[in-house]
């Protein structure tokens, strides 16, 4: 039976190459790669969407938080695996946010996709693994954007591994195994896609 993994997520999931701000081709890009990895036995869901954050709607951009775009994607599809992939994007000094509000923030995702599944009768919700993000840093254009998030990305982990513990969701942290790019400080080369591939073809061949 194949199994539909949903990968829910930021710019960093979406693709974006930090060398030319345009996207990764699907060779390169992570969810595509670990669908490659996973076989005919698996789908993998791009839902990647730059700017996308949990607590806030960024301006000029629409709406792109998650509990907004999540629930089309799971009224339309039978989803067995949630991969969220947020939290940089709310680390952007105009919002004024700390690890324990993003938390919060991925706390209500999480909330909406539970109450989802409980008001549609369905026979079973989706197990989700949680993604603590790479640490930013404070270089190249985005410097001014992400002023202050050197500090507190690395307090999302602890914070994001709470929630899993809360929610029992599983967890993995992406700064163990991936660093940002050196032109922006925020997203991932293609040697950091790859090593996510290959991180996470691991986790679900587990479950």
């Amino acid at each position: 039976m194949i199994k539909n993994i949903l990968c829910f997520g930021d710019s960093n999931t979406w693709g974006l190459n930090p060398q030319t701000g345009k996207r990764f081709s699907a060779t390169v890009r992570w969810p595509a790669k670990l669908a490659v990895k996973l076989g005919a036995n698996f789908t993998i869901i791009e839902a990647g969407q730059p700017n996308r954050a949990l607590v806030n709607n960024p301006p000029f951009a629409g709406e792109l938080s998650g509990v907004t775009y999540l629930q089309s994607y799971l009224n339309e599809l039978e989803i067995d695996l949630i991969i969220i992939d947020l939290g940089t994007n709310d680390l952007k000094n105009r919002f004024s946010l700390n690890a324990h509000d993003i938390a919060a923030g991925l706390t209500a995702l999480i909330d909406s996709i539970l109450n989802f599944y409980e008001q549609s009768n369905a026979p079973g919700s989706p197990k989700i693994l949680i993604l603590s993000p790479a640490h930013v840093r404070e270089v190249g254009s985005y410097a001014g954007v992400y002023k202050g998030a050197e500090q507190k990305v690395v307090q999302l982990a602890a914070a994001f591994a709470n929630v899993a513990s809360i929610k029992q969701c599983s967890f993995y942290d992406l700064a163990r195994i991936v660093s940002v790019s050196n032109e922006d400080g925020v997203h991932l080369d293609e040697k950091q896609h790859q090593k996510i591939s290959d991180a996470l073809e691991a986790i679900i061949r587990e479950f």
